[in-house]
């Protein structure tokens, strides 16, 4: 591709996220009483897309918003949308001017623990970083996509990653890593199953939860417990998937989404019969895991981001 051909429209597609492990710690006040966390990411392929287009200078932003399960976005501030934060974020560090379209086609369920808005606001960078063709490198990305929120960063590269600090220190973690490869032998990748749900869960909610109550015994995320006080139909949903095969079947995050790796087909086919039969999730979606971020220009090839 030339160099003198400028973008006007770039298109990204982000994995949602889930925490393999999420082991949380003390509230810090240096973070804003945000709790010290020790997790484990992993992206399954669950996407948001977001298509980024010039705009005429002087112009502003624009957002639309499509998907079938909007929850409360469609009626929320679009000043407050998480992938406008990141538009102005990163036009402020990169000094531009905000004069784009954006485009969110959401397919991950909103306030379920998978990360949609941090999806959308890490496809926003990426289609940015293209589009005024900044070629920052995915480093200095994430640190402007640590100034809006611990998931984001690790949303820019997708695959597996550990996070520590307050979630957004990535320490991204390779295919052939030993770490991974252990991952892989006990399961934890290839497919998914996610019981999503109608209700959403408000993060903070879930914390104050956790902070009267703590962690579940023997629950690899601490944050389970207080999520299925919050929202029972999840510990059902985790105890049918167990039953009918699945290797691991844990809440995601905050929930109140459910995730299960699923051995086989045969299994998979007789968790989402399990949980529409008792009606324990609303929602049955398959994905596999780990996934990564896509990015597509309108003046050039397709390609994948990898860390």
């Amino acid at each position: 591709m030339s160099e003198d051909v400028p973008h006007t429209t770039i298109t990204v597609s982000v994995p949602a996220k889930t925490n393999l492990t999420l082991h949380v710690g003390a509230p810090r006040a240096q973070w804003s009483g945000r709790h010290e966390l020790d997790t484990i990411y992993c992206a399954i392929s669950v996407r948001d897309t977001v298509t980024a287009t010039r705009k005429r200078p002087g112009s502003g932003f624009s957002l639309a918003i499509d998907g079938d399960h909007l929850g409360d976005l469609a009626s929320s501030d679009l000043r407050r949308n998480h992938a406008v934060l990141a538009l102005f974020a990163l036009a402020q560090a990169a000094e531009r001017e905000p004069d784009v379209a954006l485009h969110v086609e959401k397919t991950i369920p909103v306030g379920a623990g998978l990360a949609g808005g941090s999806a959308d606001a890490a496809a926003t960078l990426l289609a940015l970083n293209t589009l005024w063709d900044l070629h920052w490198p995915i480093a200095r990305l994430q640190e402007v996509a640590a100034t809006l929120g611990a998931d984001m960063p690790f949303c820019l590269t997708g695959g597996f990653a550990r996070g520590t600090g307050f979630g957004e220190r990535i320490e991204h973690l390779d295919e052939d890593c030993e770490t991974v490869r252990a991952l892989r032998d006990r399961g934890y990748a290839g497919n998914v199953l996610v019981g999503a749900y109608n209700a959403q869960l408000s993060t903070p909610d879930v914390y104050r939860m956790f902070d009267q109550i703590g962690a579940g015994a023997g629950d690899d995320n601490h944050l389970q417990a207080a999520a299925i006080r919050l929202h029972p139909r999840s510990g059902e949903a985790i105890e049918a998937a167990i039953q009918a095969g699945a290797r691991h079947a844990f809440v995601s995050g905050s929930g109140p989404s459910v995730i299960a790796f699923t051995p086989t087909a045969a299994i998979a086919q007789a968790v989402a019969q399990a949980w529409e039969r008792a009606r324990l999730v609303d929602r049955v979606i398959a994905a596999h895991a780990p996934a990564y971020p896509h990015i597509t220009s309108a003046v050039s090839t397709s390609y994948s981001v990898r860390q």
